[in-house]
């Protein structure tokens, strides 16, 4: 694996890429072009590029209108406040009335870090797995990010898109095949499964290399789309595997380990399972690393959350 850059840099790369071969491509932002790295954009295509101010519920409802009138609108603002301040917007303007403009949050999960929890979107995946007819998508590395942003570029429906600002590592082998709603198997092994999204994923490949060690062999899902999610994916892996880690840069409440549990619950499977996320307390305030650390989101966390799972799995 080599280090890549940040999907929020992989985002302005593509967005410009996008926009330079078809004139209807849009972004609307609300005070976002730095943040966004939308500044090479706003320089390169002025007349494609609209700034609303720090007015985010207005922002989804002028794109909400430029898509209704043919544009292909990339809508860019902060992920805590894109999903909280402009909720109602995005659920009646874009969801309910069907138009697919694409929703992009950045500096999504803890990535503001220092800034605290005002500025923490650990609440996304949750609210906007309850609104009807939008698809919530989390890249774990550049080459989902571009292969996200392609596929939302045509994409018929609403589509939210959360991308995060530290230098992510590739994943993927170059003929890796990208849709919504089809996770991907990174690392297979029959033992621990960790179903992972957004920049999670690495960590538990790191966590999977560490048992590796081991002799304990695990399988590693990229679960890139939080909603629709792969079912099929993930009944297989639980069906194959003695445990099973869900990994996400959110709440433990109503994201993907939330998700998965409704999957598995329902479909009558039973296999260990764990849910690691931020749990549901006032969130320690510091960087994304320190973060991480603090609530065990780390190789070292995750490897061991999977060899207690397994010793439960083996006094079953």
């Amino acid at each position: 694996m080599n280090l890549g850059r940040a999907n929020l840099d992989e985002f302005g790369a593509t967005v410009l890429a996008l926009a330079e071969k078809d004139r209807d491509v849009l972004v609307v932002t609300s005070d976002s072009r730095g943040s966004g790295k939308l500044t090479p954009f706003g320089k390169a295509l002025p007349d494609q590029i609209v700034e609303v101010g720090i007015a985010e519920q207005n922002l989804v409802g002028i794109a909400a209108g430029l898509t209704a009138a043919g544009k292909k609108v990339f809508a860019v603002s902060p992920a805590c406040f894109l999903t909280a301040r402009s909720l109602e917007q995005i659920k009646n303007d874009v969801c309910y009335s069907n138009w697919p403009v694409k929703l992009i949050g950045i500096s999504a999960g803890v990535s503001y870090g220092a800034l605290g929890s005002t500025h923490h979107s650990l609440h996304d995946f949750a609210v906007l797995r309850a609104i009807h007819n939008i698809t919530v998508v989390a890249p774990a590395d550049n080459f989902e990010t571009r292969a996200a942003l392609t596929a939302a570029l045509d994409y018929p429906a609403p589509v939210y898109i959360r991308l995060g600002k530290r230098p992510m590592y590739n994943l993927h082998e170059p003929d890796a095949h990208f849709e919504f709603g089809k996770a991907i198997v990174l690392r297979d092994g029959p033992d621990v499964t960790f179903v992972a999204t957004g920049e999670t994923v690495i960590i538990a490949l790191q966590a999977a290399d560490r048992l590796a060690e081991e002799g304990i062999r695990c399988r590693v899902i990229s679960m890139h789309t939080v909603k629709p999610l792969d079912e099929a994916a993930l009944l297989a892996a639980a069906r194959d595997s003695k445990a099973l880690v869900t990994v996400e840069e959110h709440s433990v409440r109503g994201g993907l380990g939330g998700a998965c549990a409704e999957v598995l619950l329902q479909a009558g499977v039973h296999v260990p399972f764990k849910i690691i996320g931020i749990p549901d307390e006032y969130t320690m305030t510091g960087s994304q690393e320190e973060i991480f650390r603090h609530y065990d989101i780390t190789p070292e966390g995750l490897a061991q959350t999977a060899v207690e799972l397994l010793a439960v799995a083996a006094a079953d």
